[in-house]
C-alpha cells in the first residue's frame, strides 16, 4: 500500500490534509495527525470536532491543516501519552 506525502511535516509530527464535499455544495476538511516517535494518531479521535464546513475545498483544506498545527502545538506544549 502506497503512504501518502504529509502535506506538513518535521521530525516530530505528520499533518495529512484533505476535504469532502457536503450534498449542498460546501466541504469539510479531513485531518490526520501522527506523532512520528510513537506512530500516536493525535487527530481525529472519537468525538473529534468537524473541520468546516467551508465555502470552498481549498478553505476546507487550509483550515484543517491549521488545525492540525494547533493540535502539534499543543502536543508539544504538554505531550499526551
Amino acid at each position: 500500500m502506497a503512504r501518502h506525502k504529509a502535506d506538513v511535516a518535521d521530525d516530530d509530527f505528520e499533518i495529512y490534509a484533505s476535504y469532502h464535499g457536503t450534498g449542498d455544495g460546501r466541504y469539510i476538511g479531513g485531518l490526520k495527525v501522527v506523532r512520528k516517535a510513537d506512530r500516536k494518531v493525535l487527530f481525529p479521535f472519537d468525538g473529534a470536532p468537524q473541520i468546516g464546513p467551508y465555502a470552498s475545498a481549498d478553505e476546507a483544506r487550509r483550515a484543517a491543516i491549521e488545525y492540525g498545527r494547533k493540535i502539534v502545538a499543543a502536543d508539544r506544549a504538554m505531550p499526551e501519552s
